[in-house]
């Protein structure tokens, strides 16, 4: 199979197609760089060719990247060298886009040379904007739904195609940075603002046929490669390029609180090449692109929040035997702000909606929250008036359940009580089809026991959504013992649909993210009674990656919620509870009244718009600070393994099935460790056999909850790890 062809034109222009077969958007493999420079050293030899344009076969995109399955590869087939592999894999990209930026030039006059432009339809990402960055002129179609940037940032990489090296000698560090460090994807209005792109354009190839006819020598010859140039706001040597590598050291930390890898390296690369000519600069970029890639951080967070995320957006754990079951009307049970959530992504996904609730006024309530978003999306540019009335026209809000009728899914989010939900369940049952899925979006309510109020349980399960469910990217789909496999698909392409990522769990108290999370900010009350400082707790987690710590995070999800759960739980569970101090310092903050964020007292004090101005001090009036605090790491180790044994416990009671759902709805749901790959790639790169006595070490120091898990001990014992153990590969060899 082919990625690039090559027509020559009888005007001199060869136009270079990018169109990799069977996939929507352009990647870059190994072969097809091969094909591309092969094409690209044909056409500087050709003297019929007066110029190329590059461009690609896929309608509205570019290229979406690297194939990073590729980078896996070189560095399994490696052998006793893997880095070597991957810096020669590197810099033999690096020469080939050189070939491109030099196209033929003599080393001495900058003469001679060959205009190539870059002509893209649409979104560029990663290697599809490093290649254009290469050519002299990148021409962007006028496409709205286009995008362009370096999102590599965001799955623990930084651009190493000489992204890097390119864009901050093009741009400046300054300007460069927040493209560079935060992976942000423009528009192409602003693609050409920020100067990722040279024009947006209606037809990107017939502008950059007629500017490669016209161009002029100079035009070819990249600044860098000029005499004389130096760097848009300065080199680190310079006084003004000095203090903006201080500020952008200083960025890089404040965002990422040492956490991750990528961005340090990334500075590294940008500060180190600053100081040397471009070619040694390329080296430089390269050398720091294989210590990430070396770094077990970055192949695990692209194993999670690329292939494994990839692989469950389309479809690795639905039932294969199941028709397709896209929703085409949905009912949603309650307007509350869940129920308002879920309608809106509904609409904008196209579906019909009916939104329930138990008057006008509740239902008008939670369609309005639609309309408020699409109000601010037009403020900003982004909704259009027709397509605000369009999506409003799709949610018929409403009390009538006669209205459900014809619904194909139904997602009940009314109040979080089991009598309530069995209610709804039973009259929505009588007026919908007998085919019709029943879904309930509940938090911790086990799905079979809610089950027993359905007439069809095998067409009952559960969709946990996550709040604000238009921003958070996960869906959490719980079977319960009898929900069979249409249920399951239903679930899933209905997630598809809505473009969010799924994972599926067996049914169980808590289910899977909620198992994890609590403990997570349990370990972190208990620490309070303690005498740990609340400041410190947050900062250790804050320099495991995580968004917030676990204290803020009581107050934004409320401290009333988490002793109702607290509640509901020791009910259920009676002398099997696990009573804690966590339990009396959580019940002593309700009767205080400080209820969280929402209240505007908590854990912090608030001032009157609701903004966070301190640690409450009040709290050591009832537990005093200890005298001598604890060691960070045995702080950030309290709370990892709080929430990565219950991981293990999931999976080896069954309700996890796939370790990719593990992982990715660990960093999905409540934002685990990022740069770690999820609870179970953390524990393969500390290692069983640490992790296992480590355990022992904890459960000593602070009781049963940290008793290592019999599968962690065993795998400690053989010395494996997760994913050589579990991951869907290793389960078929």
């Amino acid at each position: 199979m082919t990625d690039f062809t090559m027509q020559k034109g009888d005007d001199g222009v060869a136009i270079i197609t990018w169109d990799v077969p069977g996939k929507s958007m352009n990647v870059m493999s190994m072969h097809g760089g091969a094909e591309l420079q092969a094409l690209v050293e044909d056409a500087l030899a050709d003297d019929a060719v007066k110029g190329i344009v590059i461009t690609s076969g896929k309608d509205g995109s570019f290229a979406g990247g690297m194939d990073l399955n590729v980078l896996a590869e070189i560095r399994t087939k490696a052998g006793d060298d893997p880095a070597k592999a991957l810096f020669d894999f590197t810099m033999d990209g690096h020469r080939m886009l050189r070939t491109i930026e030099r196209a033929g030039m003599d080393p001495k006059t900058n003469k001679g040379g060959k205009p190539i432009a870059a002509a893209l339809p649409g979104t560029a990402a990663g290697i599809g904007l490093e290649l254009p960055l290469a050519c002299h002129r990148i021409f962007l179609a006028d496409n709205p739904k286009a995008r362009v940037g370096l999102p590599e940032i965001l799955v623990g990489l930084f651009p190493g195609a000489g992204g890097t090296t390119r864009l901050v000698r093009k741009l400046g560090a300054m300007a460069a940075s927040p493209l560079l460090l935060e992976g942000k994807m423009l528009e192409p209005a602003k693609a050409k603002s920020a100067g990722l792109v040279d024009e947006v354009v209606a037809d990107p190839v017939a502008a950059a046929r007629e500017w490669v006819l016209n161009a002029k020598d100079a035009d070819l010859v990249k600044p860098w490669d000029a005499k004389g140039y130096k760097m848009p706001g300065g080199a680190p040597y310079h006084p003004a390029g000095f203090m903006t590598f201080v500020g952008a050291n200083a960025m890089v930390h404040g965002k990422t609180k040492g956490a991750f890898p990528a961005a340090k390296a990334l500075l590294s690369a940008v500060y180190e090449g600053a100081l040397v000519d471009f070619d040694t600069a390329l080296k430089i970029e390269a050398r720091w692109f294989t210590h990430v890639l070396m770094n077990p951080s970055s192949s695990a967070m692209v194993r999670s929040l690329f292939i494994n995320k990839e692989a469950l957006e389309k479809g690795a754990v639905r039932p294969q035997d199941v028709p397709d079951q896209r929703v085409k009307k949905l009912g949603v049970l309650g307007a509350g702000m869940m129920g308002a959530g879920i309608a809106l992504v509904s609409a904008q996904a196209g579906m019909e909606v009916v939104l329930i609730d138990r008057d006008q006024a509740a239902a008008d309530k939670g369609k309005a929250y639609t309309e408020a978003y699409l109000d601010k999306g037009i403020k900003r540019g982004k909704v259009t008036a027709e397509k605000k009335e369009a999506m409003l026209g799709r949610i018929n809000a409403t009390p009538d359940l006669e209205q459900l009728k014809g619904c194909d899914l139904i997602i009940e989010a009314v109040f979080e009580d089991p009598k309530v939900k069995a209610e709804m369940t039973q009259k929505v049952e009588a007026i919908i089809p007998e085919d019709c899925i029943f879904a309930s979006n509940t938090s911790t309510l086990p799905i079979t026991g809610l089950a027993k109020a359905s007439k069809r349980p095998e067409q009952f399960i559960g969709i946990h959504f996550f709040s604000p469910v238009e921003k958070m990217l996960l869906v959490e789909i719980i079977k319960g013992r009898e929900t069979g496999p249409r249920a399951v698909a239903k679930a899933l392409d209905y997630v598809r649909q809505i473009r969010k990522t799924p994972i599926v769990v067996n049914d169980a108290r808590f289910f899977y993210c909620n198992r994890c999370i609590i403990p997570y900010g349990n370990e972190a009350t208990r620490m309070i009674t303690e005498g740990v400082a609340p400041v410190l707790i947050d900062h250790a987690a804050q320099q495991l990656g995580f968004p917030v710590g676990p204290v803020q995070l009581g107050d934004e999800t409320s401290i009333d919620l988490a002793a109702k759960i607290t509640r509901a739980t020791r009910d259920a569970m009676g002398d099997e509870y696990p009573a804690s101090e966590a339990d009396d310092l959580v019940f002593w903050m309700e009767e205080q009244g400080r209820l969280g964020r929402k209240a505007k007292a908590g854990y912090f004090d608030y001032d009157e718009n609701g903004k966070r101005i301190g640690y409450w001090q009040g709290i050591h009036e009832k537990y005093p600070l200890a005298a001598e605090q604890p060691d960070l790491i045995e702080v950030q180790e309290r709370l990892m393994f709080a929430q990565v044994l219950e991981a293990v416990r999931a999976l080896e009671e069954g309700v996890v099935e796939d370790i990719r759902e593990a992982d990715v709805g660990a960093i999905l749901a409540w934002g685990f460790a990022p740069w770690s790959g999820g609870p179970l790639s953390w524990l393969d790169i500390i290692g069983a056999p640490y992790a296992a006595e480590r355990c022992d070490q904890l459960e000593a120091a602070y009781g049963e909850r940290f008793k290592c898990p019999p599968l962690l001990r065993e795998m400690a014992e053989k010395n494996q790890t997760f994913y050589g153990r579990f991951a869907p590969e290793a389960a078929a060899a």
